[in-house]
């Protein structure tokens, strides 16, 4: 298992390679990526998880288990930059924010396509994003986070809540 696990983390790295270099709108290098492979920091970021499902939902307790399973963890943020653009009447969001949530969403699709090339479990979580978030564990305004795993099977999906056995 050490070799899965050790390959787990270099596929984590190529993700953050993938997101960091994504395209990204008017060219504004916004993206803030950082890995994490740390049981002890994966634990904290689970707890924070747990503690925010009061709030936010169960499901927040759910995909806590799931990372506390998982072997490596790539959170990816977004930044808003100020770039003076008009905002057109009833867009319903300011086109800078807009710009840092596309960024963020090709970002993270690039990463997420790299792990499933290379075969490594994986599932974008908004909740593993505001625990990380909450804990300033990325300096940016939003966060999404992608955990990493390689079972014989995938632990992100047919996930039942609480879990059994």
């Amino acid at each position: 298992m050490d070799q899965v696990v050790e390959a787990v983390k270099l596929v984590a790295n190529l993700m953050a390679l993938a997101a960091k270099t994504a395209p990204k709108a008017k060219g504004v290098d916004n993206i803030v990526v950082r890995v994490v492979t740390d049981k002890s920091l994966l634990e904290r970021i689970a707890e924070k998880m747990e503690e925010l499902a009061e709030y936010y939902g169960d499901f927040f307790r759910r995909d806590a288990y799931c990372l506390r399973r998982s072997h490596a963890l790539v959170l990816i943020g977004a930044r808003v930059v100020r770039l003076g653009i008009k905002t057109p009447p009833d867009y319903g969001v300011d086109v800078d924010t807009a710009m840092a949530l596309v960024n963020l969403g090709i970002a993270v699709g690039s990463a997420a396509k790299v792990a499933s090339m290379l075969n490594a479990d994986n599932r974008i979580m908004f909740s593993v994003g505001v625990a990380a978030k909450e804990l300033k564990l990325v300096d940016a305004d939003y966060v999404l986070g992608i955990p990493l795993s390689a079972y014989s099977k995938n632990i992100y999906f047919d996930r039942v809540w609480p879990p059994k056995g």
